[in-house]
């Protein structure tokens, strides 16, 4: 993981939860983590990392995620093993 990896994390795991994480940016932390990412129709898309997959949304026309979707990141990858 790179500095921009770990500043990303860290974003997500901050409190209160951040409206200006990019999408591109969560995109380039799971794949860093090891995790795969695949688009599936419309705006759809599954994350898979160590064992665990979740669905969400990606953004569109913008480019920050959504307050509940960083939330659900967060409980993603706490369950992935990712702190």
């Amino acid at each position: 993981m790179n500095a921009k990896h770990k500043k990303t994390k860290s974003a997500i795991f901050a409190k209160p939860t951040p409206t200006s994480i990019e999408w591109s940016d969560i995109e380039s932390l799971i794949i860093a983590l090891g995790g795969n990412i695949k688009q599936n129709k419309g705006s759809r898309v599954r994350i898979d990392l160590n064992g665990y997959s979740l669905n969400i949304h990606s953004p569109h026309p913008q480019k920050e995620v959504k307050i509940y979707v960083v939330k659900l990141l967060r409980e993603f990858l706490e369950k992935a093993g990712i702190q």
